[in-house]
């Protein structure tokens, strides 16, 4: 599983003109499902991307989590982080999962986030989507659940 983790004041997703997702100050995750990915993945994501000390405390320092500051976050299924560019100009996604696999995967990870207390928004799974964000800091993460990076 990987994700770009973005530190955002604001966010939206609409798809086909409606608004299905936004979230307050927090996090905008991109979240990609990987075809080897399983329930541990999502568990290590939900726990890391959660407790990430990325929000800053009283000194400026990055020492707070989402948690910590009682963040939302917007999830947005992304199977292009997947997109493996090594060889010629088009990317190829055979590394992404499934589509049944992802969809599962992904809305287990929206649940394991919302069990922790946190509001979460979320797109709409194999749409196109148009995603409004206002970057704090600009603080961008990525993290992969296989440790790759």
């Amino acid at each position: 599983m990987r994700a770009v983790i973005q530190r955002t004041l604001s966010s939206q997703v609409t798809s086909e003109g409606i608004e299905t997702g936004r979230a307050g100050f927090g996090l905008t995750v991109l979240l990609g499902v990987g075809k080897e990915d399983g329930k541990e993945d999502v568990q290590y994501m939900a726990d890391k991307i959660t407790n990430l000390r990325i929000f800053e405390d009283d000194q400026g320092k990055m020492n707070r989590s989402l948690m910590d500051i009682g963040g939302d976050m917007l999830v947005i299924s992304q199977f292009t982080l997947y997109g493996d560019v090594r060889h010629g100009r088009r990317p190829g996604f055979d590394q992404a999962a499934p589509p049944m696999l992802a969809e599962t995967l992904y809305d287990d990870f929206v649940a394991a986030v919302r069990s922790r207390g946190i509001s979460a928004g979320t797109g709409v799974f194999r749409t196109d989507m148009v995603v409004t964000l206002a970057n704090h800091g600009p603080v961008t993460i990525l993290i992969d659940s296989k440790k790759k990076f």
